[in-house]
C-alpha cells in the first residue's frame, strides 16, 4: 500500500502526527475514521495524488500517530484538539492553505476545522457522517441499536476499554463487518492487518473511547457555543445509501443548516466505508470536487 508516498512524523503543540505523502499541486489532507487509520484511504489517494499533493493522516489517539491521556474534561480529545494538530501538521509541511476530506471521525475534525480555521480550508468533504449534534438529537431506537458503540465507547473507563480489551481483535472485526453487513472481503489484506496491529494497543483503545466520550461532552459543548458559525467554504457531503444516515436523516439538509457556502453531494451504492466499498465511486467524486480547488501548487503554499 501507499507505494512512492513518504512516511512522515511531525510533533505538533499537543501530540505527534504519522502521515504520508505524495504527489504535487494543491493539497489535501484525507482524514480516516473509527476504528481505523490512513489505511483506509491506500484505495483512493495514490489516484488523488496525479494532480494533488495528498496527506494522509493518522488521527491523535490512531494508528501511529500520539496517544496522550485523557483529562477529566476529555479536552485532549475534542475535535478542537484533533483539528489543531492537522492544521499544525500541514502548516510543518508548507501547506498553509488546503483541502479536508474526512470520513466518520475525520469528518467530525474536518467540521471542527472549518470552524476553528476558516481562513486555511479551501474547501472541504465529509463521508458518511450528520453533525454530531445532530445525530445525538435525533436518536432513535433504530440508530441507538446501529450507533450503539457511540453510547458504550462514552462509558467512564474503564468499562468499554477493559471489555474491548478482552478481545480487540474480535471488537475490531465486528466493527469494521457490522456496518452493512457486508464482512471483511471488502478489506485488502494489508489494510486489514494494520488495522489490527493498531487496534491491539490498549493505549489506542483508551484513546479511541476518549474520542467519543469527548464527542459526548466537549464537543457538544463547542457546537453549541459555535450554533450562529457556518462553513463558508465549498462542502461535498458524500454518504453510502446502504447505510443508517441515509435511512435516519436527509443528509444534504443537515449540512446545508451548518454552511453558507454552496453545498453538493450524494449517496454511492455501498454501506458505511465509502472509501473501501465503493473505491472507484469515491475517487471519481473526489477528484471531480477537488478539481475545483483553485490554489497555487504545494511547494509555494
Amino acid at each position: 500500500m501507499f507505494e512512492g508516498f513518504a512516511a512522515r512524523t511531525i510533533d505538533t503543540s499537543g501530540t505527534r502526527i504519522f502521515l504520508r505523502i505524495a504527489g504535487d499541486g494543491p493539497a489535501v489532507l484525507l482524514l480516516h475514521g473509527y476504528p481505523q487509520t490512513h489505511a483506509m484511504w491506500h484505495r483512493v489517494a495514490p489516484a488523488l495524488a496525479r494532480s494533488h499533493t495528498v496527506v494522509c493522516a493518522d488521527l491523535r489517539g490512531y494508528g501511529d500517530s500520539g496517544k496522550p491521556p485523557d483529562d477529566p474534561e476529555h479536552g485532549t480529545y475534542a475535535k478542537r484538539a484533533m483539528a489543531q494538530d492537522q492544521v499544525e501538521a500541514m502548516q510543518a509541511l508548507g501547506h498553509a492553505r488546503f483541502a479536508v476530506v474526512g470520513h466518520d471521525r475525520g469528518g467530525r475534525v474536518a467540521h471542527r476545522m472549518c470552524l476553528d480555521h476558516a481562513e486555511r480550508i479551501t474547501r472541504a468533504a465529509v463521508l458518511d457522517i450528520v453533525p454530531t449534534r445532530t445525530l445525538f438529537a435525533g436518536l432513535t431506537r433504530e440508530l441507538a441499536l446501529g450507533y450503539y458503540h457511540w453510547l458504550f465507547l462514552a462509558q467512564p473507563a474503564p468499562l468499554p476499554e477493559r471489555l474491548i480489551g478482552a478481545d480487540p481483535i474480535f471488537y475490531l472485526h465486528w466493527k469494521l463487518s457490522g456496518w452493512g453487513g457486508h464482512g471483511l472481503d471488502i478489506y485488502a489484506p494489508e489494510a486489514l492487518a494494520e488495522y489490527q496491529r493498531c487496534f491491539r494497543d490498549p493505549a489506542t483503545i483508551h484513546a479511541s473511547c476518549a474520542d467519543y466520550r469527548a464527542a459526548a461532552s466537549i464537543d457538544l459543548a463547542h457546537d453549541e457555543a459555535d450554533l450562529a458559525r457556518r462553513i463558508t467554504c465549498p462542502l461535498l457531503v458524500l454518504w453510502g445509501e446502504r447505510g443508517l444516515m441515509q435511512r435516519h436523516f436527509d443528509v444534504l439538509a443537515t449540512w446545508r443548516e451548518r454552511a453558507s457556502g454552496p453545498v453538493a453531494g450524494r449517496a454511492l451504492p455501498c454501506g458505511h466505508f465509502l472509501p473501501e466499498e465503493a473505491a472507484e465511486a469515491t475517487t471519481a467524486v473526489l477528484a471531480e470536487f477537488l478539481a475545483a480547488q483553485v490554489e497555487p501548487p504545494s511547494s509555494t503554499a
